[in-house]
């Protein structure tokens, strides 16, 4: 049997000479098979070029990319610093205040805690950041700031206690007796015994007599509140004041009375004038002291005025 042929014709355009050609089968399917695997080699040899030049942006994007983190994680880390020396300064300064409330200093391991301590097992992204030198930077980093957050937290708890113990010890102050209520010399001290002026007879004189002429202001010796203002027997005229923290002030035998019951004075506040009503033998202010209910030496709460320099 004749083998197959194919005859192809190429006609030109226009005058020329029409040319035939003719292939066999095999002829045509081997021109076939080797127009396909020069097509294929071109593309692979494409393809590869192609994804060479692309790994080659990406390796360049990548180093660019490591570059900058490498920059941004060397910032990080100068601010980590800075931070380090502000909370330092903060703990310094935290002491100081602390010792002014009245406070024990946060003991240094304390500031410390949370920072050390065993590692938790590694998670998985933090296994692969370890197996790279920026990824550890990183880590090391993180690590630094959680240790600096618990210390700030430590410090802001330590800010805050101190706050309160300076709060109650300035108001305590407001309300501890200080002064003497009014200017005049002392003629009685307070005594366990005294002979009384009016009786004659041995009895415990509770507070101090203050002499001054009637009329002579009267000043409350601390903050507080008035709980009694009106006639008393034996201390005539008397003004009580409730200065909290178990401390209470009575002011006798004055002429006027110059606050009324429940109302809130302040140290300095002008609350009676002198007189000598009740049992006096002149005018003067009977002046007391007393402590969780019990009477103590008015003189151990008059303090020097600071205005007066020797």
């Amino acid at each position: 049997m004749l083998a197959r042929r194919w005859r192809i014709l190429v006609v030109p355009d226009g005058a020329g000479k029409t040319r035939s050609f003719e292939l066999s089968r095999l002829a045509l399917r081997t021109a076939l098979v080797s127009a396909g695997i020069f097509a294929a080699a071109a593309l692979l040899v494409s393809y590869t070029t192609v994804t060479k030049t692309l790994d080659l942006s990406e390796l360049q994007r990548l180093e660019t990319t490591n570059q900058l983190l490498a920059q941004e994680l060397d910032r990080a880390q100068g601010i980590i610093n800075d931070l380090t020396d502000t909370v330092s300064t903060i703990a310094a300064r935290d002491e100081e205040i602390r010792l002014l409330a009245g406070l024990a200093p946060v003991e240094p391991a304390v500031l410390q805690a949370g920072i050390g301590g065993p590692a938790m097992a590694p998670t998985e992204a933090e296994r692969v950041l370890a197996s790279d030198v920026l990824g550890q930077d990183a880590l090391e980093m993180r690590f630094d700031l959680t240790g600096l957050l618990k210390r700030a937290s430590l410090l802001a708890g330590s800010f805050e206690e101190a706050s309160e113990s300076l709060s109650t010890h300035v108001d305590r102050m407001r309300r501890t007796p200080s002064l003497k209520p009014t200017q005049g010399w002392i003629t009685s001290p307070f005594a366990a015994r005294r002979i009384h002026p009016l009786y004659g007879v041995e009895m415990p004189h509770e507070g101090i007599d203050i002499y001054a002429p009637v009329g002579t202001p009267i000043k409350a010796a601390a903050a507080g509140v008035v709980i009694d203002a009106g006639m008393t027997r034996g201390y005539g005229n008397l003004v009580t004041i409730d200065h909290g923290y178990g401390i209470v002030t009575r002011y006798a035998h004055t002429s006027k009375i110059l606050v009324r019951r429940g109302q809130h004075v302040k140290r300095n506040d002008i609350i009676a004038l002198v007189g000598h009503t009740g049992q006096a033998t002149g005018p003067h202010l009977h002046y007391e002291v007393i402590v969780r209910g019990r009477h103590v030496d008015p003189r151990n709460f008059i303090f020097p005025d600071p205005r007066i320099v020797d």
